[in-house]
């Protein structure tokens, strides 16, 4: 067991055969069918999977790294910087990616998509659902943009990652904390839409 947990890529494969282990029983058992509602549910799993990646080092940014680096003597910050700080923004901007591909995906199998990012403007017939679910979308797309196009681009910067002057880095490291913290803002407005909705709405 210790050969299974002191190696993240080993237990990650562990975790998710378990979890195809834990599903296939249900399904064989003939509990659970494979049709159109069993796909949505597995598309709705691998949303909320990238999700807790990207919304958890999201808070993670914000309720630890960023309060508590003016504590870090000098000396020890490069290694959040060079170190740390790379390897958890390579998986907080491909984990926003992977949320807002995953959510498309579950508005294209409940038959929805069109209805739901025109906020039910486009629907045949109206109904709040369109729009909650909508909204929510709508926030996750503008997060993930700012990741991919403001925080990671200003990060690069401010970490050196690619060559900047000096008198750069401090502005970059503040415009990515900025949008940031914008993301946090829109975090818990976005989360209303992306948990409640199903229970809600059906």
């Amino acid at each position: 067991m210790a050969g299974v947990l002191t190696n993240l890529r080993t237990t990650v494969i562990v975790s998710l055969l378990l979890a195809v282990i834990y599903l296939a029983a249900y399904v064989l058992s003939g509990a659970i069918t494979v049709g159109p509602a069993f796909w949505q549910a597995l598309a709705r799993w691998t949303h909320v999977v990238s999700g807790i990646m990207w919304i958890g080092l999201l808070w993670y940014f914000n309720f630890v790294q960023i309060p508590n680096m003016p504590n870090i003597p000098d000396e020890q910050k490069p290694a959040i910087g060079k170190v740390i700080a790379p390897a958890a923004l390579f998986w907080f901007r491909w984990g926003a990616a992977f949320t807002v591909l995953t959510g498309l995906i579950v508005a294209g199998l409940r038959g929805y998509s069109l209805e739901v990012l025109s906020l039910g403007l486009l629907a045949d017939t109206y109904t709040p659902q369109y729009s909650f679910i909508g909204i929510g979308m709508w926030l996750a797309i503008i997060m993930a943009a700012n990741v991919w196009f403001v925080i990671w681009p200003k990060q690069k910067i401010a970490l050196g990652i690619v060559e900047a002057d000096a008198d750069a880095k401090p502005a970059a490291a503040r415009t990515a904390m900025l949008f940031s913290r914008t993301n946090t803002l829109l975090s818990l407005p976005m989360l209303i839409a992306m948990a409640m909705a199903q229970t809600v709405f059906g």
